[in-house]
């Protein structure tokens, strides 16, 4: 079995129509299954009210559909989480008589120019993504099937019977049955008891799968949204961490020592305060040093988009590459 995520960036419930409602809270999941195809629908259903909703949504996404149905703030705020997130495979569906050569000034320069441009057809979309799924997962088997894995996890609670189960997606290698994982940023480990994979049992799980495990060796209360299971050693957390940032075009002054920045890497959304920055050259590409009271886990040279909840209609900062 194959998967595929993709963030659908549009209207509210605009993705009902693609696959069968599960999971809710600030982002929805939608799951749609053909034989051994399956791909998982998110949308950010908080979104624009909380700005989190639309990084998780895009975050995880192999994938982006973005439609088009006014050129307004939130398409604009779109485009630069998904230039900052480094999105760049995706489809532009435009609605209300709304043009390529109008968005074509607003997008160039951006992963954006890249995606195709499709027209509205549900049908057409469903299968267009089950068959990249196939395609995909061809070759992850052969290039992730070998790799450490890491789970951020986006839900978790007690199931009657079977004890905590979370959910996530497979953000890369692989994961086994029985195997067991660290919890970071805690020192606990867990066992995996049992892998889901869109309701059916599966011995493991690869790069891009979406999971419900159950774990042996761990109560509800000591996970978190955003709490990794890994069993890669590669995987660090900390709460300072440091590199080069690059700021978007519209951003309007250099950033300031003592800034409130929102850190966005995988399933986690965090306050930090920005303790130092080193201008050589272009303000708009410094170094800075971020602190935080809670760990930000991730991989070594980790992309982080950076949040700036203060900023009035631009709020999206840029990213930073850790170092």
């Amino acid at each position: 079995m194959s998967n595929l995520t993709v963030a659908v960036l549009a209207p509210p419930d605009y993705a009902k129509d693609l696959g069968k409602k599960g999971t809710t809270s600030d982002i929805t999941f939608y799951n749609l299954k053909k034989g051994d195809a399956t791909v998982t629908f998110i949308e950010p259903t908080r979104y624009p009210e909380k700005l989190s909703s639309l990084f998780y949504s895009v975050s995880i996404a192999d994938r982006v559909v973005l439609v088009v149905n006014e050129i307004n703030a939130a398409f604009g705020e779109c485009v630069l989480m998904l230039q900052c997130a480094d999105k760049s495979t995706g489809y532009l569906i435009l609605k209300n008589y709304i043009s390529l050569d109008q968005i074509t000034p607003l997008i160039k320069g951006t992963v954006l120019e890249h995606y195709e441009v499709i027209e509205e057809d549900i049908v057409g979309l469903r299968e267009k993504l089950l068959e990249i799924s196939v395609k995909q997962t061809a070759h992850q088997k052969i290039h992730d099937s070998l790799g450490k894995g890491t789970v951020p996890v986006d839900a978790h609670f007690n199931v009657k019977g079977v004890g905590v189960v979370v959910l996530g997606s497979v953000a890369q290698g692989s994961i086994k049955k029985h195997e067991i994982l660290k919890v970071l940023p805690t020192e606990k480990t867990a066992q995996i008891r049992s892998i889901q994979k869109h309701d059916d049992d599966s011995e493991n799980a690869i790069t891009g799968d979406r999971v419900g495990l159950a774990l042996k060796n761990i109560e509800s209360e000591d996970l978190d949204r955003g709490f990794v299971l890994t069993n890669d050693p590669s995987i660090k957390y900390a709460t300072t961490i440091s590199g080069k940032a690059q700021l978007v075009k519209y951003w309007p002054a250099p950033l300031k020592e003592g800034m409130v920045l929102y850190a966005g890497h995988w399933m986690q959304f965090l306050p930090t305060r920005l303790e130092k920055i080193v201008i050589n050259g272009d303000w708009r590409m410094p170094t800075i040093t971020l602190t935080m009271e809670k760990a930000l886990i991730y991989p070594p040279g980790a992309r982080v988009v950076l949040h700036y909840l203060e900023g009035g209609k631009l709020r999206i900062v840029g990213s930073l590459v850790i170092s």
